[in-house]
Formats: structure tokens, C-alpha cells, sequence
């Protein structure tokens, strides 16, 4: 599967793992240097898998909290852990 923004790929990997109609992929397979982490908002903080969102940049184009990923995954989402998912602008194919 491919993560895609403007033309770009932005991760790449046949070790997806789908939860709940989301598609994520290991860190390794991610352009992490496209990623920036964004401060956390109060909705954020109330995740009880530690949700961390990023930018995703490429070029000029900012795309605002277009990935995330779990900190502390809970079992419901253990499977997620390590692993970055993508929405949005970000087109999962």
C-alpha cells in the first residue's frame, strides 16, 4: 500500500495494518522527515492511546494533523503501535 500527498509518496509498505477503516504503517516505511509534530490539544490529551498527530510537509504545502500515531496504545489498538497512520489530504492506496 501506498501513503500519497500532492504526487508524493509519503510511506510505502506491504506491512499495513487496517484498524477500525484506518490503514497504518510501520515507522520505517514512513518519510518521517516529512513529518512534523504538532502540539497537543485538549482533545489530544484525552486520548487514552497517547495520540500524537503531525504536519505532513512536502515542498511548501503544509498538510495540517494529516498523520498520527499512538503512543500508548491501549489493546483495543495494540496492533497500531510503531505505526503511523494517515488521513485527510493523504490518500491511502
Amino acid at each position: 500500500m501506498k501513503a500519497s500527498v500532492d504526487g508524493y509518496v509519503v510511506a510505502q509498505s506491504d506491512d499495513v495494518v487496517a484498524v477500525d477503516g484506518y490503514q497504518y504503517f510501520p515507522r520505517q516505511a514512513v518519510r518521517m522527515d516529512w513529518l512534523q509534530k504538532v502540539e497537543k490539544t485538549e482533545g489530544d490529551l484525552a486520548c487514552p492511546h497517547g495520540v500524537q498527530f503531525y504536519d505532513v510537509v512536502v515542498g511548501d504545502k503544509r498538510h495540517t494533523r494529516a498523520a498520527w500515531s499512538y503512543e500508548r496504545p491501549q489493546p483495543k489498538m495494540a496492533r497500531t503501535g510503531g505505526r503511523i497512520g494517515f488521513w485527510q489530504d493523504v490518500e491511502v492506496t
